[in-house]
């Protein structure tokens, strides 16, 4: 009959070793067996990505390839980056790749100028220009029918324009003329520099 060792101290501590060991070595399975998976790119910060400004129509004054009130602009990733681009595909971006395409609002104009209908509505709303322009033919005609309604509707309906109340009949909006000036985003670049605070 064989002798059975007693318990002591060195084995339970032996026991917990074992144990603790082989805790480590299922933690290290799991880790292994399911790594975290980039993020889309769509989830980059605004500092990650820098975005290109989107080309602008000079026809419309909106951004190129504008339907339904959206337009979509590239978005490349900064380099070394790594995510699953707008295809699914997970790399390490160099700074020349789309990641995704980041979509912005725009309006739906169709070729309705806002300096057009303002000059006839004020020079020419007597007549009902304004209204013809802007695709309403039977209140054009009624406004030429009635020198503009006695002059009343003529002034009304300068003001309905000039407010941008009345648009063009289709629903669309009118081209504004940004007259050349348009807004500029800042951005930050590895040459931005914070200037140093002059104390009084």
């Amino acid at each position: 009959m064989a002798a059975r060792l007693p318990a002591g101290p060195g084995r339970r501590g032996g026991e917990l070793e074992a144990l603790f060991l082989l805790l480590l070595w299922f933690a290290a399975v799991d880790g292994a067996a399911s790594p975290e998976p980039p993020p889309k790119c769509e989830e980059l910060r605004l500092g990650q990505y820098p975005g290109d400004e989107p080309k602008i129509d000079n026809s419309t004054q909106e951004p190129m390839n504008c339907t339904n009130h959206t337009a979509y602009v590239q978005c490349l990733p900064a380099p070394n980056i790594t995510c699953r681009d707008y295809l699914g595909i997970e790399k390490v971006f160099t700074g020349q790749e789309v990641g995704f395409y980041k979509p912005i609002a725009c309006r739906n104009v169709n070729g309705y100028s806002y300096k057009v209908a303002v000059a006839l509505s004020l020079f020419l709303g007597w007549l009902g220009a304004d209204r013809f322009y802007l695709g309403y033919p039977a209140l054009g005609l009624l406004k030429f029918c009635t020198v503009g309604f006695c002059g009343i509707g003529s002034l009304i309906d300068f003001i309905l324009i000039s407010m941008q109340i009345v648009g063009p009949s289709d629903g669309s909006s009118y081209i504004i003329d940004y007259y050349g000036a348009r807004l500029t985003r800042l951005t930050i670049t590895n040459t931005t520099f914070r200037k140093m605070q002059t104390y009084p």
